[in-house]
């Protein structure tokens, strides 16, 4: 059982509920869908669908919805897309039009207030770039510095801009509450600015009375990596789009924005997720290359906690191909693991109190008596998100009473959750360590290490841990 976590995207243009299966059954540990393209009864079948195979398989994959945010996008063209060749002069439209090869709209009224004359801006992913030349009552002109093909919808770049403009869409609200209603686990902010984008979030969720969704803030352009020492504060974790990043900041740059993010993740006891980026499995591709390969694996022994799987499962040939390959390179990487390194890391950053000092106990006595599991009793999956930053070498089999809670879990390095919600405490220890012994296949003699609260469901925190033998 890999212990780093695989997200994979599912559109409505590839959805295949055995193949979604499929993909579970070879590592996805959360299934995601982006709002910029799904609608809400797409949203719904795949959830429905991720419960249908929990229940089947007896997992708890999460489902983790990606809100567009404040994006700046282009209209639609013609023949739905237009191409600008260097030298062209193109107007941008704030009134909704058209576009063809010389002009195009965009959706805020806003954009020519906000634009300075030469900025640059950026389309098609950077591969088409222009610059400001002459701004009027409704549109601005730009002059086509590189050339290329611009598609309907395509987002626009604006690097050193900050856009006035109020973050949280009225879109996006009815996004926020559709997700509180269906039930989603992980909500992906996209297209941030600074910590008060995060905030907002966050205090819609508050005013639902939602204490179970995570918030995670990703980071997908220059203004928000420049405050990531902010936003990690107000968010329950990071991902890193460096698909994006790479458009508005240097290529070099990207390792150690990387870096940055999955350490300040540790530092704060946060989720760090990246973008797998595994590019040759957007053509017909079935395997990666051998950067691919090495970029994958030293995320995975920097410590981060997930890899994200975008365009490799919805646009290209080869989903489940692709989760099979990044699950086997994870497995791999995760042999080099310097989890003494992690353990001592977390040790100096994490505040002293019963539940962390249990939790570290367990984690040092677990890598010390070579423990193969364990098993952590929690009613709200605080002491298993603990232990999980700790970076143990041994999985944690996190018993949870309810599947809200167990599919909470889900993005959590080296934590396999199982619901259970017997009252007895006995009887759960030892169904507890029968699992263990059925996932993880472990032998007569092994060694366990089980923790919780006791009397159990009667205290707010773990105060036991114990060592047993199957």
């Amino acid at each position: 059982m890999n212990k780093t976590k695989v997200i994979a995207t599912i559109s409505p243009s590839n959805y295949e509920e055995d193949l979604l299966k499929q993909m579970i059954k070879s590592g996805v540990d959360v299934v995601r869908f982006n709002m910029s393209y799904a609608n809400y009864d797409f949203c719904k079948k795949v959830t429905l669908t991720v419960d249908k195979i929990n229940n089947e398989l007896k997992t708890n994959v999460g489902i983790m919805m990606d809100l567009e945010g404040s994006c700046l996008r282009a209209g639609t063209f013609t023949l739905g897309k237009a191409t600008f060749k260097s030298g062209d002069k193109i107007r941008i439209y704030i009134t909704e039009m058209l576009g063809d090869m010389t002009h195009f709209s965009v959706n805020y009224p806003g954009l020519i207030d906000d634009l300075k004359f030469h900025t640059i801006i950026k389309l098609a992913e950077g591969a088409v770039e222009m610059r400001v030349v002459e701004k009027g009552l409704d549109y601005v002109v730009c002059e086509v510095i590189k050339g290329g093909t611009v598609k309907d919808n395509s987002k626009l770049y604006i690097p050193n801009i900050s856009l006035n403009k109020k973050f949280l869409t009225s879109q996006d609200r009815e996004d926020i509450l559709f997700a509180h209603k269906i039930g989603v686990d992980y909500l992906s902010v996209s297209n941030i600015s600074n910590s008060d984008d995060v905030l907002e979030v966050n205090d819609l969720l508050i005013e639902l009375g939602n204490n179970h969704i995570v918030l995670l803030a990703k980071l997908d352009n220059k203004n928000a990596v420049l405050d990531m020492d902010n936003i990690i504060k107000a968010a329950d974790g990071l991902i890193l789009s460096r698909n994006d990043i790479a458009v508005e900041m240097p290529i070099e740059d990207l390792p150690s924005i990387k870096h940055k993010v999955i350490k300040t993740c540790q530092k704060q006891g946060k989720i760090s997720v990246i973008s797998a980026e595994m590019t040759s499995f957007k053509e017909e591709a079935v395997e990666p290359d051998r950067a691919e390969v090495s970029d994958i694996a030293g995320a995975v022994t920097t410590g981060v906690d997930a890899l994200m799987l975008t365009s490799e499962t919805t646009m290209g040939s080869h989903p489940l191909e692709a989760v099979n390959s990044i699950a086997k390179v994870i497995g791999a990487a995760e042999e080099n693991i310097d989890y003494k390194h992690f353990f001592e890391q977390t040790l100096e950053n994490f505040t002293k109190n019963i539940t962390n000092t249990i939790a570290s106990s367990a984690v040092l006595g677990a890598r010390e008596l070579d423990c193969k599991a364990i098993i952590v009793m929690t009613n709200s999956g605080y002491t298993a998100k603990t232990m999980s930053k700790f970076r143990p070498t041994a999985p944690i089999i996190a018993i949870a009473q309810n599947v809200s809670v167990a599919k909470s879990l889900a993005l959590y390095f080296g934590v396999y959750s199982v619901k259970m919600d017997d009252e007895n405490f006995d009887l759960l220890t030892l169904e507890a360590k029968k699992i263990a012994a059925e996932v993880l296949n472990l032998q007569t003699g092994d060694k366990v290490i089980i923790t919780g609260g006791f009397p159990f469901k009667k205290v707010k925190h773990t105060n036991f841990m114990k060592i047993e033998e199957i």
